[in-house]
């Protein structure tokens, strides 16, 4: 046996970590906001305050006291799940803590141990943990590629394979700031009778008619589940997952992180239907935040530095780990809150600056940043994207 200190397999790990300049810290927040998802700048809207207030007022819990299927489900549950239902066109919605637990709770549950599940390389950490938590055989495929699934599908079936196939992805990916061809993988699910699941994330509240997103037009239909997050574009906390009744009753009596796990807060609950009214009432938010997310990108064209996609995240790739580490240091010092972000969150070789466009900077102050960029950028130009 050992006889180091408990603690010298931990500090050892860390140390090795912070070799590879990957050594992790919280930070506070400083600088002009080019980092969080409050795209819509509703966390601190008067409106979602002003309906917490009301809550409190009216006698409604901080917290829920229980699990749902205990003494924890509350009123404001239940009419957020109403609202989101009506809203997104879908037949049922379900209301998770955050949205990495909605994301585990699906794919452990959902798929079962017959059949296959197909996720995105690129899919949330959380939907790779549910997969591995769940019963079914999980392949990761190329990222955005409708023929690399439809392989694994047609592959599937030549075998003889008679359960269900799964296919998830994100709408909007979180570190390269691209969309997934939506209604091609739609296609691919109708043709090998698949069920797709759609991780709305990033685009609820951002994309589509009244903030519906970019999977609006697949919702309500019985192989299409989709997740909202309510702690981005929303401005609080958790998620609803939402999609047809079975799926969401099957969820109330088999998945372990609902049933065992105390209900969110109510006061959330409350702030997260007031913020899809907000969706409806004030579509100016989205127009100025497509305003400013398409002067970022003009921006960055115009300064030579290339970016991914065309949305509100804004991927620069470094390349090395400490470089992208010093650089978002030298931005912060020039006020602007903008973080490097590294393997193993995004691929060896590819640590980059993660530009957040919300209604937290105006078009000067995003002027600015990319000025600031450019010139601090040390030695080569950035590397190259693609769109």
């Amino acid at each position: 046996m050992s006889t180091g200190s408990y603690l010298d397999r931990y500090r050892l790990q860390l140390d090795e970590l912070a070799a590879k300049g990957r050594l992790r810290a919280l930070q506070g927040r400083s600088g002009r906001d080019f980092t969080s998802n409050d795209y819509l700048a509703l966390s601190g809207s008067e409106r979602l305050q002003a309906a917490v207030r009301a809550a409190l007022d009216r006698g409604t819990g901080v917290g829920a006291g229980g699990s749902r299927l205990l003494r924890g489900n509350a009123p404001e549950h239940e009419s957020l799940e109403s609202l989101a239902a009506t809203l997104f066109g879908s037949e049922r919605a379900l209301y998770f803590g955050s949205g990495y637990a909605a994301n585990f709770a699906v794919l452990s549950t959902l798929p079962q141990a017959e059949d296959l599940l197909l996720l995105d390389t690129l899919a949330h950490a959380s939907a790779n943990e549910g997969a591995r938590a769940g019963r079914a055989r999980s392949l990761r495929v190329a990222h955005n590629d409708t023929a690399a699934f439809e392989h694994q599908l047609a592959a599937w079936r030549a075998q003889g394979a008679t359960g269900r196939a799964w296919i998830a992805v994100e709408s909007l990916y979180s570190m390269d700031g691209d969309f997934a061809p939506l209604q091609e993988l739609m296609d691919l699910a109708d043709r090998y009778e698949a069920i797709l699941f759609i991780d709305e994330a990033h685009a609820t509240g951002v994309y589509g008619t009244d903030g519906r997103g970019l999977a609006a037009a697949f919702e309500g239909r019985d192989n299409v589940l989709v997740l909202h997050t309510c702690s981005k574009a929303l401005g609080g906390s958790g998620a609803l997952v939402c999609g047809p009744r079975i799926f969401c009753d099957f969820l109330i009596n088999r998945c372990r992180p609902f049933i065992y796990a105390t209900a969110p807060s109510p006061l959330m609950a409350v702030a997260a239907q007031e913020a899809l009214q907000i969706l409806r009432d004030e579509p100016e938010r989205r127009i100025e935040l497509a305003r400013r997310i398409d002067h970022a990108h003009r921006t960055a064209d115009r300064l030579g530095i290339p970016t991914r996609g065309h949305s509100q995240i804004v991927p620069v790739i470094v390349g090395e780990d400490r470089a992208a580490v010093e650089l978002a240091a030298e931005l912060a010092r020039q006020g602007f809150d903008v973080r490097a972000i590294r393997p193993p969150t995004v691929p060896e070789g590819t640590a980059r600056l993660r530009i957040a466009i919300t209604l937290h900077a105006d078009l000067a102050s995003i002027e600015h940043l990319f000025s600031m960029l450019h010139d601090a950028w040390p030695g080569t130009r950035p590397q190259d994207g693609h769109s």
